[in-house]
């Protein structure tokens, strides 16, 4: 037989763990979700488990890691050329989706940085790159004359990205806690997002984004 008839090999219980964690994590909040919870999802024995993880918090850290570095890969993204406003839209809809992704981190984040050192020095890092972003994000506009703002304004409008693009998932979860999880939320997020800069924007870019943003309105 050739190549192309060989089985595929399996995955290696460790990744499973982490995939399988990660899913619960997201679908039923970290706390709820315990090490026998994860090995009986994967009919597994809590024992080898145990081999590849000794605790839950390594399993947490471990996915963070993957997370970090698709984030701040996702944060570099905008900053290499001045942006206009359906760049900022395609960058946003991007982070918001990392964000989805792992959105368990950001439900539980306040008791996970209260638990885990690594991912409080970490996650400050973060969210100081996301403010970083989004000014940097906002300059290009004033730059090229799509948006006029001052330099008090543009820090308040940079915090505030970084800050509804942060909990806007918690502000969805809690406005309606047993409604049904889907990625329509990440639309709403980067609208309200994008609601926030409108004010500022210019002629042309204003245009630009009510044409965006017309499937997210509600009337």
């Amino acid at each position: 037989m050739g190549d192309g008839w060989k089985k595929k090999p399996k995955r290696r219980t460790r990744e499973r763990i982490v995939e399988t964690s990660l899913r619960l994590f997201n679908d039923f909040g970290e706390p709820n979700v315990t090490t026998t919870v994860i090995a009986d999802e994967m009919n597994i024995s809590p024992g080898n488990l145990y081999y590849h993880f000794h605790n839950k918090d390594e399993i947490i850290e471990e996915i963070f890691v993957v997370f970090e570095r698709e984030i701040e890969e996702t944060l570099a993204a905008p900053t290499r050329r001045l942006a206009d406003v359906e760049d900022i839209w395609l960058f946003l809809h991007l982070l918001f989706e990392t964000i989805w992704k792992y959105r368990f981190f950001y439900r539980d984040l306040n008791d996970l940085l209260t638990r885990n050192r690594l991912l409080e020095i970490h996650f400050k890092q973060i969210m100081a790159h996301k403010v970083h972003t989004a000014t940097n994000l906002c300059e290009g506009l004033v730059a090229t004359g799509a948006m006029r703002a001052t330099t008090l304004e543009l820090r308040a409008l940079a915090t505030n990205v970084a800050v509804i693009a942060s909990y806007w998932l918690s502000f969805e979860y809690a406005c309606d806690p047993r409604g049904k999880i889907e990625g329509g939320r990440i639309g709403r997020g980067v609208y309200q997002v994008m609601a926030m800069l409108s004010p500022f924007l210019l002629d042309e870019s204003k245009m630009l984004l009510e044409k965006l943003s017309r499937e997210y309105v509600t009337t």
